[in-house]
């Protein structure tokens, strides 16, 4: 069975459509797959009525990813087999889009100020009925020809002390993991290797986030270093936290892909084990 439970479409910062995302999952031999858009869940209907309606070999799990502030630090919380019709999940996706939607609007203006003008307006179009994200400025700046890529964008004009970089306002990962967890789901942290803090407070992340009340852990990326790997599987054993595997897909690239190089070193305890058998039996 592949397993790959961090995935993005279009309706977060995506480039592919729910279908494009399954077909691309199939075609890449994956099994199980979690689409886990920023902050909202609203292709997981099309994407359950896509693999229904086509019976498709694939097993897609609910899932969101939630953004946090811990410590001045981003920091993102996966929510896995959450139950999309939660009140309290619904109320916190409803309040972190909102915020969402502020920060968008302070980019453009702060982009504006610089000599890109309408970037909120052209990022809104280019994420169409999506909510509009970095990503969505990033592009359009790459359109306008200021940048030759995505990546190159953010360096330049949206990191921190860059000209359009916009402090978040996210919820507590405290809130974050209650609103999984009353939504039936598991709560993984995401991505730990890329918050680039060192041992010592990388520690204190997961012993915070478990604390809170977190099930899991990223583990497996597709890029990633063995030591990286092994080590992670480490943390996860010395908090006590369930492993997890996902590519964070979000475009076709020639370094990532979805399923590639995922799996969990021996002794890491999987999260998808406690899982019922129709959720895994694709």
């Amino acid at each position: 069975m592949k397993y790959d439970l961090h995935s993005h479409t279009l309706f977060s910062d995506g480039s592919l459509t729910p279908e494009q995302l399954i077909d691309r999952a199939i075609e890449k031999k994956v099994d199980v797959l979690a689409i886990t858009d920023h902050d909202t869940i609203n292709a997981l209907a099309q994407s359950h009525a896509y693999i229904k309606d086509n019976q498709l070999p694939l097993t897609l799990i609910d899932g969101v990813e939630i953004s946090t502030k811990w410590k001045n630090f981003e920091i993102h919380i996966v929510g896995l087999n959450i139950d999309v019709t939660n009140p309290q999940l619904l109320a916190l996706l409803a309040q972190q889009q909102a915020k969402r939607d502020t920060r968008a609007m302070e980019i453009g203006a702060r982009l504006e100020k610089h000599g890109i003008v309408d970037a909120y307006e052209n990022a809104k179009k280019l994420a169409e009925n999506a909510q509009v994200t970095r990503a969505h400025f990033a592009r359009y700046i790459v359109q306008i020809g200021l940048a030759k890529n995505v990546q190159s964008v953010f360096k330049k004009y949206l990191v921190r002390g860059k000209i359009g970089y916009t402090p978040s306002e996210w919820c507590d990962m405290a809130t974050a993991i209650s609103a999984i967890t009353a939504a039936g789901g598991q709560a993984v942290i995401a991505h730990p290797g890329r918050y680039q803090l060192s041992n010592k407070w990388l520690r204190q992340l997961l012993s915070d986030y478990k604390m809170a009340g977190g099930h899991a852990m990223e583990v497996a990326q597709p890029q990633q270093a063995p030591t990286e790997r092994q080590f992670l599987g480490q943390l996860s054993r010395e908090f006590g936290l369930l492993g997890s595997q996902g590519s964070d897909f979000h475009f076709p690239t020639t370094w990532l892909e979805l399923g590639k190089n995922l799996y969990l070193p021996k002794d890491c305890q999987a999260v998808w084990q406690s899982w019922p058998t129709e959720l895994t039996a694709a």
